[in-house]
């Protein structure tokens, strides 16, 4: 027994240890070259112009964020991005949890058919020109709610919440019916208020997604009023190709180059998924729990 124990100790220890090593290998794969990206924005042109790894600037320098923020057209784009991420997400989660809640229930007459039809258009899609064909014809194209209608509705995020709300006891919704509670008061008041570990997943998948988006403008939007700050970030790598930058701000920049900018553009775009996921990060955790567990 003292030699199984042993040696079931010392290959715990070997598979403790390995799997310290692998991670911390994977988390260095991952945080150098974040780090890299993030230690370049604060470097001067000069020192980016002669290439390498930086690991910390040689030369520290404001002047790619300056270059940056110097652009009418970022605090534009800025606002924009924020503006179909919060509208969005709001309307996105509200939308599916709607649906969600009223599928939820047995009794629903057609539920069978329209969740048979929601699971077809997870694996199948009209294409892209018919799909721009549709959004022209409803008017969207170079509109603000070509970011928000056409995202209005996941049917992979509706059977999450479909799964969740039949956790909800049914108890609970008789007594408020009989209390004098409609459906629409039940689902705001007692529904939406048990399910904000759900919902907070869900804002959180849609929001990530919503900010990182610049397809649909590249697709549906040729309006640079309403082009949001990725489009920008796109703009500026698409003119990476050439070594200066002559244009940003409406001056000739000496001390920084495309890609500084192209840089500092980055780290702009991500700080605020950063700053905004710890703050949902327990709801987060607790809501990709949900069906893990089958009691």
């Amino acid at each position: 027994m003292n030699l199984r124990a042993i040696k079931g100790d010392l290959d715990n220890r070997i598979f403790n240890t390995v799997n310290m090593l692998l991670l911390l290998i994977f988390t260095l794969i991952i945080m150098i070259p974040l780090w890299n990206v993030v230690v370049s924005s604060f470097s001067s042109g000069r020192a980016l112009a002669e290439g390498g790894f930086i690991f910390w600037p040689t030369e520290l320098s404001l002047e790619n964020y300056r270059a940056v923020f110097r652009d009418s057209g970022i605090w534009h784009a800025f606002f924009i991005s924020i503006a179909k991420t919060a509208i969005g997400v709001v309307t996105h989660v509200f939308f599916c949890a709607m649906v969600a809640y009223g599928l939820s229930k047995s009794h629903v007459r057609g539920r069978k058919l329209y969740v048979t039809m929601g699971v077809i258009t997870m694996f199948f899609s009209g294409g892209m020109i018919p799909t721009y064909l549709l959004i022209k014809s409803l008017g969207l194209l170079n509109s603000f709610w070509v970011y928000i209608i056409p995202a209005l509705l996941s049917f992979y995020d509706v059977i999450i919440l479909m799964n969740f709300f039949r956790n909800v006891p049914s108890s609970l919704e008789e007594s408020a019916k009989i209390d004098g509670m409609g459906d629409w008061r039940v689902f705001l008041y007692i529904i939406i208020p048990l399910s904000m570990p759900a919902l907070a997943t869900i804002a959180l998948f849609n929001g990530v997604s919503q900010w990182n988006d610049f397809m649909t403008t590249k697709l549906y939007i040729t309006d640079q009023s309403l082009y949001p700050l990725q489009m920008m970030l796109y703009e500026i790598i698409v003119q990476s190709q050439t070594q200066s930058m002559q244009n940003i701000g409406g001056s000739f920049v000496i001390e920084t180059t495309t890609k500084g900018v192209q840089l500092a553009t980055i780290v702009i775009t991500t700080m605020p998924i950063v700053v905004i996921y710890p703050l949902l990060q327990r709801y987060f955790i607790s809501g990709m729990m949900l069906g893990a567990v089958k009691e």
